[in-house]
């Protein structure tokens, strides 16, 4: 089975401890450098870069991070209302072709109603899902037959073009894949009927299988296949123990106010995902293992405060690579992971897990075709092997 293993750029902030400034990193580019170049190096498929008004915009961003990096694919979100189909798809055709085709798009329709408000969209759930399928329908359209040189007419009730027209296609054929998650069910019809790759994010297996199954299906009614994801926050020690303690630590400086304050903002959203990840913990003063703990390894802790993905893979390298194997049985072959602090964490995740994960992943990895010896040499006279299996 082949994996495509992501990391994260964490545009948003950074730290040891969530909750509090305490441990917090300068969010500067040297730093988000720093990231993307281990990401690369250590042989990450990619990374996804996320959006919103708590985050330095992913274009600018990513278009910063090409020339340090080399092979490093980025997942770029693109948000119907915020931006125009047509202009989507020349800055998409013009990042993938100058990138050497590294360009993955993540198609975001947003889910805090107050943000959403901010930036001058004031359609409701329903309204920004019809808005979604008719941008996205409009983007794949344009860049496709880009190709040939062709222009395309669209009048939908929310979006229209007229002789849309792109001079320069994008690198990849018939355009850069389309990545996109979402819970609810006109989330599911959309994936089904027009994305390359549905996310989910981490929920316990058996609820991930439902989705799968359903989306798949909707696929099905269409004549189209989809691959599958899943954004995961990971914490992997050598044991067990120091992986719950990691955890624990992650925790450590959260009080109740901010918990409480955090929910709040959640419980506002439209998101049918928020939800979800708010459903999968306990608020207030209980946050022991035995609370967060909501299926074996998988941890809801960050979603104490964290929007967005809220749960994590905790446990040693054995544990977490046999937990993913569990969702890839699912059928999911592509794992957006992140953690505390992400440049650390980007090279713990890749030293102790990858060498577990399956063959044809590993043999993407760049290690093995490197020269030299791997690891400190040995009193100056012999090169330190691997350890036996």
């Amino acid at each position: 089975m082949s994996l495509n293993i992501f990391w994260f750029i964490p545009t948003h902030g950074d730290s040891r401890y969530l909750g509090t400034a305490q441990g917090g990193r300068q969010l500067n580019h040297d730093y988000l450098k720093q990231v993307a170049q281990a990401a690369d190096s250590l042989g990450y498929e990619g990374v996804l870069i996320p959006t919103g008004r708590s985050c330095e915009d992913p274009w600018v961003v990513a278009a910063s991070l090409l020339p340090v990096t080399q092979r490093l694919k980025f997942l770029v979100a693109v948000r119907p209302g915020l931006h125009q189909p047509a202009l989507a798809a020349r800055m998409a055709a013009s990042f993938d072709r100058l990138s050497g085709g590294r360009l993955l798009i993540n198609l975001v329709t947003g889910g805090d109603r107050a943000e959403l408000e901010g930036d001058g969209v004031f359609l409701d759930h329903a309204q920004r899902y019809e808005q979604s399928a008719e941008f996205i329908r409009i983007w794949r359209e344009i860049l496709a037959r880009s190709h040939e040189g062709e222009t395309f007419d669209y009048d939908g009730k929310h979006l229209q073009v007229k002789g849309a027209k792109l001079f320069f296609p994008p690198l990849q054929h018939p355009y850069p894949p389309v990545y996109f998650g979402g819970s609810s069910e006109a989330a599911h019809e959309l994936a089904g009927e027009q994305v390359d790759t549905y996310l989910t994010w981490g929920e316990p297996p058996a609820e991930v299988a439902k989705k799968v199954a359903d989306v798949r299906a909707r696929a099905a009614k269409h004549g189209r296949t989809v691959k599958f994801g899943i954004r995961l926050h990971v914490i992997v020690r050598e044991t067990d123990a120091e992986a719950w303690a990691a955890a624990d630590s992650l925790i450590s400086k959260l009080d109740d106010d901010v918990v409480n304050r955090a929910q709040a903002a959640f419980a506002k959203m439209d998101s049918e995902g928020q939800r979800r990840m708010a459903a999968l913990h306990t608020q207030g003063s209980k946050r022991t293992r035995a609370d967060l703990e909501i299926s074996p390894n998988l941890w809801a802790g960050v979603g104490l405060v964290r929007g967005g993905a809220g749960t994590a893979l905790v446990g040693d390298p054995e544990t977490v690579a046999a937990r993913i194997q569990e969702y890839a049985e699912l059928g999911l072959e592509n794992f957006i992971f992140s953690g505390y602090p992400h440049l650390e964490e980007a090279y713990r995740f890749a030293e102790l897990v990858f060498p577990l994960l399956p063959r044809k992943l590993r043999e993407k990895l760049p290690g093995p075709a490197l020269t030299g010896p791997f690891g400190e040499t040995v009193a100056n006279v012999f090169v330190p092997r691997a350890a036996q299996s």
